[in-house]
């Protein structure tokens, strides 16, 4: 045997298995990004700045967390809440549903959410109605079509959430829009941890959506948002 030809041999074993594993792994990272290409390409056409919003009847906003004094929305809600009650001031819609987990770890998100829209921002009560069982974005989604008999909704969260909560909405049967949220206080590092929190997320959305699974809270048809567009 000739041990010269040993080396490059192995050399050429090494560059098989090293060009597997490239071609496996970028393999398994294009199907770990489906779900995120899923919710990027189904939001495509559906997703404004504030100043450009279109019109509906209800904008839905959806919760996050409150202030740790738990009376008061953090930053980011407080942001939702102030591009929701400018959507109303500016004719762009009529009654504003908040969504979120009433009995969260952060406090009660919807009824915090009620109290600055009402006593802060000066938006009328009767034009906002709050669904203290939106515990995620699919149920918030599922719930509003469902319970509330919500047909078209603007969607109001913060960039990094708005495709994944717009293209749920959509694929459960929702003309929804999305309005990206003003944002205070959020940095570049907030940004990029909460997309990159959102990119893993979409795999459960996706698989939500493909399951149809029903939201953890069922409850019968409320008209609280017919009545308040009524009214």
């Amino acid at each position: 045997m000739d041990r010269d030809s040993e080396p490059p041999r192995r050399a050429n074993r090494w560059r098989r298995l090293l060009t597997r594993v490239g071609v496996c792994g970028l393999a398994g990272l294009l199907l770990a990004s489906l779900p995120w290409l899923w919710t990027t390409l189904g939001a495509r056409g559906h997703l404004y700045p504030e100043a450009a919003a279109p019109t509906a009847d209800v904008v839905l906003v959806l919760g996050t967390a409150v202030a740790a004094d738990r009376s008061r929305p953090g930053d980011r809600l407080t942001g939702r809440l102030e591009t929701a009650a400018e959507l109303v001031r500016s004719g762009r819609a009529r009654v504003i549903l908040v969504s979120g987990d009433g009995g969260g770890a952060s406090g009660d998100e919807t009824t915090v959410m009620t109290a600055y829209l009402t006593e802060r921002l000066g938006v009328d009560r009767e034009r906002v109605v709050a669904d203290p069982h939106g515990l995620d974005t699919y149920d918030s989604c599922v719930r509003a079509r469902d319970v509330y008999g919500i047909e078209r909704a603007l969607i109001v969260t913060q960039s990094y959430h708005l495709s994944r909560a717009v293209t749920l909405c959509r694929h459960v049967g929702l003309d929804a829009d999305g309005v990206a949220a003003r944002c205070p206080g959020c940095g570049s590092a907030l940004l990029v941890g909460k997309a990159a929190r959102d990119y893993f997320a979409s795999g459960k959305a996706a698989w939500d959506a493909l399951r149809r699974r029903p939201p953890e809270v069922r409850s019968p048809a409320d008209p609280a948002v017919r009545d308040a567009l009524r009214g």
